[in-house]
């Protein structure tokens, strides 16, 4: 597996495709000497990342307007419709996102074991065509008046949940199961230099521009928070109803197409058994291999070594989801808190709710850097930079883009006209209007959260996917994306002090345990860079 840079990191660009059927697999030597490097993407993936890039479209173009139309009523100098304030609305985001990162769990077994990536992705899409309609019909002015906007809210967020929870569960492995090489091979550039193609650089690359397609998609939510201020929400939810039309076209003409891996049936049962025979064994899954168990019970069992180092190393991965959930609490601030923070300053006639749009940018640009400069730039210095390492920067950028943002609430709290209460002093409600800070002082924070996503997030989603066995790739990638679950769960709990004067504390905190979970994490894990056969 390969990921990341060390002193035999191999370079990172794709090479011309060529017919295949003649190349050797290589030797111990060769892979020790030759280049490696990643494989043309096929076209069927490429299909793939636009249907994914239709959901992030939809998903970040709503959300990105929620936190308003939550927290403001339809008479705040800030346009919304429920009007329930900002810890409130931050609560109902939390809980929506949860749901929106639980749901991948137990739609991954579905996926794996009975309906197939390819069935449950269009099944979720149509759900999700159904929620973003329910979202558009009671955002309407009349259902507005008719006081149906917040039951219809509560339902339209559980039916886009769910339809996100399937897509999330199964794009990523879907996307690598169209390429169709799984072992390494040599081929004979134009040049006469022989390099060596792997899966797993492949993989990455594949992954590297989905995460370039998420970021133009996400721009949906200039878009919409423009739509939602000058026209009304439900315009901004017209749109995204109407883009995600797109994905369901794609899913259902191009069908014959896609690579679609069968389901194998439920493998959840056999892995907790195989779980719980390691733990009642000191914790050791040796003990359920299929040898262990016939000389020590003489018992034959349904799995074989391969199954149970499958397990073995899907827990690796797992045990490297559960840093991440500060890191998505981080990140979570983007569409709540930080919205309200935006609010809070002079915005020159830009909505507030624009500005989480600085994030995508951010990443469109820095993206092509880091991977086509900064890496290649370390590989041919020989300086390694493998995935713990990544991993740790990416949460030390995170806390780091938290700490600006508690820097900057401080300074919102001591400029006028209102201090440490925003929008609420009769001088922001005679016409001065918000603190006289500019809104553009908020940029650092997302450039830094940007940068952070992108050394650990398409790090930790590839690492999880090689680490996984093939039975266990869905469940695996649901698992990553659910751990940000737990951390929205969080968010409820501390939702009830995400109010001013406190904010600066808020931030401040967050920063601080952010922090101590990269320092934790690269003293536990740095181990397993040393281990990574390139």
């Amino acid at each position: 597996m390969s990921i990341g840079n060390d002193e035999k990191q191999p370079a990172q660009e794709s090479v011309p495709f060529q017919d295949l059927t003649s190349h050797a697999p290589p030797t111990e030597q060769e892979l020790h000497d030759l280049v490696h490097v990643a494989d043309k993407i096929p076209i069927e993936a490429w299909l793939v990342m636009l249907v994914g890039s239709a959901e992030r479209f939809v998903f970040y173009g709503a959300s990105t307007c929620l936190q308003n139309y939550v927290q403001y009523d339809r008479r705040d100098v800030i346009p919304g419709v429920l009007g329930l304030g900002q810890a409130d609305a931050t609560a109902i985001n939390y809980a929506f996102m949860v749901l929106v990162n639980f749901a991948p769990v137990p739609l991954a077994i579905v996926a794996d074991g009975y309906l197939g990536r390819y069935k449950l992705i269009l099944i979720s899409t149509l759900i999700y065509i159904c929620g973003s309609a329910i979202l558009f019909a009671t955002s309407l002015p009349a259902t507005i008046n008719a006081g149906a906007s917040g039951a219809g809210l509560a339902v339209a967020l559980v039916l886009i949940a769910l339809g996100i929870g399937g897509v999330k569960a199964c794009i990523y492995p879907f996307i690598a199961d169209q390429y169709p090489h799984h072992e390494a091979f040599i081929r004979v550039l134009p040049s006469g230099e022989r390099v060596i193609v792997e899966r797993s650089l492949t993989i990455q690359f594949m992954y590297n521009w989905y995460f370039c397609f998420i970021n133009v998609a996400s721009l949906s939510g200039i878009a919409t928070t423009f739509m939602e201020r000058y026209i009304d929400f439900w315009a901004a939810f017209l749109l995204c109803f109407c883009a995600l039309w797109v994905g369901v076209i794609m899913l259902l003409v191009c069908k014959n197409r896609y690579v679609k891996t069968p389901p194998a049936g439920s493998v959840m049962p056999k892995i907790l058994r195989v779980i719980g025979l390691g733990i009642k064994e000191r914790f050791s899954l040796s003990a359920a291999e299929p040898k262990a168990q016939m000389d020590k019970h003489g018992r034959e069992v349904p799995w074989d070594d391969e199954f149970v180092g499958g397990v073995r190393s899907a827990l690796v991965a797992c045990q490297i989801c559960l840093a991440f959930p500060i890191v998505w609490l981080c990140w979570g601030q983007t569409y709540n808190n930080l919205i309200s923070q935006a609010g809070q300053m002079e915005t020159y006639g830009i909505p507030n709710d624009v500005m989480p749009a600085f994030n995508p940018i951010a990443c469109i640009v820095a993206g092509p850097v880091i991977q086509q400069w900064l890496f290649p730039f370390l590989n041919k210095r020989k300086i390694p930079f493998r995935p713990i390492a990544r991993i740790s920067v990416g949460f030390f950028l995170m806390g780091a883009s938290l700490a600006w943002a508690a820097g900057l609430q401080a300074f919102i709290y001591h400029a006028k006209p209102c201090y440490s209460h925003p929008l609420t002093c009769s001088g922001s409600a005679t016409g001065d209007g918000p603190q006289h800070i500019n809104v553009f002082l908020q940029v650092p924070c997302y450039v830094l959260m940007a940068v952070g996503e992108i050394f650990c997030v398409t790090t930790g989603s590839e690492f999880c996917y090689s680490r996984a066995p093939k039975s266990m790739k869905s469940i695996v990638q649901a698992l990553f994306v659910g751990t940000a679950s737990i951390s929205y769960a969080l968010g409820i709990a501390i939702s009830p002090v995400a109010k001013d004067p406190h904010m600066v504390v808020f931030y401040a905190c967050l920063t601080g345990v952010q922090i101590a979970i990269t320092i934790l994490f690269w003293l536990k894990f740095r181990h397993l860079d040393k281990a990574i056969i390139v």
